[in-house]
């Protein structure tokens, strides 16, 4: 076989090797009764045109391909962020192994949570013994700072009560009384990644909210919640921008340390992330900025209403973004915009006006989470680029409401399409349709899916890749 340690190859290529594709054929001729060739490749080129693209937008009862995760993955990135902390999922074992296996694969990092492996019983009697004794052994034999509990389908269908439980655990003598367990519900059937993050975000600034932490005075720092940023070299982009203009400030989940961690050749299991006493004496603050809005309502409703705080939003995407960020963080703290970042806004000036003729003119279909979208885009039109569709899958009416406004803000957006709630399916019955001739750019935001929609549409988009 051509899989041994000394070449490893990728799963997409492997299967291509002889071995698979005269093990598939067998397969196919001998098992699955299949259709021949020809009929199938009727199909396929049928699953091109207009006619499927309409049948395919009317379909309801089924979902192919979300381009989204569900809750507790969200929860567990928001939870990954702060220091010593241990992600805790009240559920089945096999729901946190892919969870922690889809954040492991993506960082090639290790992933650190745990379960309350609820099985059939849980399922029938409630998964109280299941916590008490999963955070037992998380506390005694992962030594961990602090526990964050999120929840799976399993365990809010029977409907545990998440806070009776901890306090259950915590009189049983299973944790100690005053150590930190914030929790959050998180059914996977509702919401997604986004949703989670801002449930667990909300329930750990909750959690140490207390009138021990509230003081009269401020601390003069500025609160960043990153927002699910997967991208988390960018949380030390935005350390190094308001290191440049001496500000005060906290980072509300720092998950950069954690998911790009040094290879120093031992291991740790809790690297870098916030401060718990910063994350208690974030309440002080001047102000709260979310590089996210869609995913922090919740979060920034809390602040708002029980900090009685000052809560922005600023996506620093592009010139646009970034300087509305900047300027924020300088109207709240009174520090000046530094000379450095100047000089470098005007060096990004400049290399976008050396690079707008290889983006102008050229259309762009995008698909992602409602954030990252709105930042790409804006940044697409700021280069003259023509965004022809864009698709989110958790999107709702306020988000395409704002990306339609954003669109009709520019002449390069006037040709653009929104479309919420639809799926990646949807998303190739798009770039199908296309004409030949539009010469469509495909700016797509996950390289496996890329490959997978780029295999099935080159012959009918004709398009180059560029992503």
């Amino acid at each position: 076989m051509p899989q041994n340690p000394e070449r490893i190859v990728d799963h997409v290529d492997l299967f291509k090797q002889p071995e698979y594709t005269e093990l598939f054929k067998n397969k196919r001729e001998q098992f699955e009764g299949a259709h021949p060739d020809e009929e199938v490749e009727r199909v396929v080129e049928w699953t091109k045109s207009w006619e499927y693209r309409e049948k395919n937008f009317a379909r309801e009862a089924l979902t192919v391909n979300p381009a989204k995760g569900c809750q507790p993955v969200g929860a567990m990135f928001a939870a990954l962020g702060f220091e010593g902390t241990l992600p805790f999922v009240q559920g089945s074992q096999g729901c946190v192994a892919y969870f922690r296996t889809h954040l492991s694969r993506h960082y090639k990092e290790p992933c650190s949570a745990v379960s309350s492996s609820m099985t059939e019983d849980a399922a029938v009697f409630g998964g109280l013994n299941n916590m008490i004794e999963g955070l037992e052994v998380s506390y005694k034999l992962y030594k961990p700072k602090m526990i964050a509990v999120c929840t799976t389908c399993m365990a809010e269908v029977i409907g545990d009560d998440l806070g009776a439980f901890i306090g259950n655990a915590k009189n049983a003598g299973a944790i100690p009384q005053n150590f930190p367990v914030p929790f959050a519900h998180t059914p996977s059937f509702v919401g997604s990644h986004i949703t989670g993050y801002d449930n667990m975000m909300r329930s750990i600034l909750t959690h140490f909210t207390t009138e021990e932490n509230k003081k009269k005075k401020t601390n003069g720092k500025v609160n960043i919640i990153p927002g699910f940023d997967t991208y988390v070299g960018n949380n030390r982009e935005i350390k190094r921008m308001l290191n440049s203009m001496h500000v005060d400030y906290t980072i509300l989940s720092d998950s950069s340390d954690y998911f790009d961690a040094p290879n120093t050749g031992e291991y740790e299991m809790y690297p870098g992330g916030t401060k718990l006493d910063d994350a208690a004496d974030a309440c002080n603050a001047e102000a709260t900025i979310s590089l996210q809005a869609y995913t922090t309502p919740k979060t920034r409703a809390f602040i708002e209403e029980t900090w009685k705080q000052e809560s922005r939003v600023a996506r620093p995407w592009g010139i646009k973004g970034t300087d509305e960020f900047l300027m924020a963080v300088s109207e709240i703290t009174g520090h000046p915009i530094s000379k450095e970042l100047e000089i470098e806004r005007g060096r990004l000036v400049d290399a976008m006006t050396d690079s707008y003729a290889w983006i102008h003119g050229k259309k762009f279909a995008i698909y992602g989470d409602p954030d990252l979208i709105y930042g790409v885009t804006s940044f697409l039109l700021e280069m003259g680029a023509e965004p022809v569709h864009i698709l989110c899958n958790n999107g709702d009416a306020d988000f395409k409401a704002e990306m339609e406004e954003l669109l009709n803000s520019s002449p390069f957006g006037k040709g653009g399409t929104v479309w919420n709630q639809k799926d990646l399916w949807h998303f190739r019955s798009l770039m199908c349709a296309v004409s030949g001739n539009l010469n469509l750019q495909k700016f797509l935001l996950s390289s496996a899916i890329n490959r997978t929609i780029s295999f099935n549409t080159n012959k009918c988009c004709q398009s180059e890749q560029c992503s």
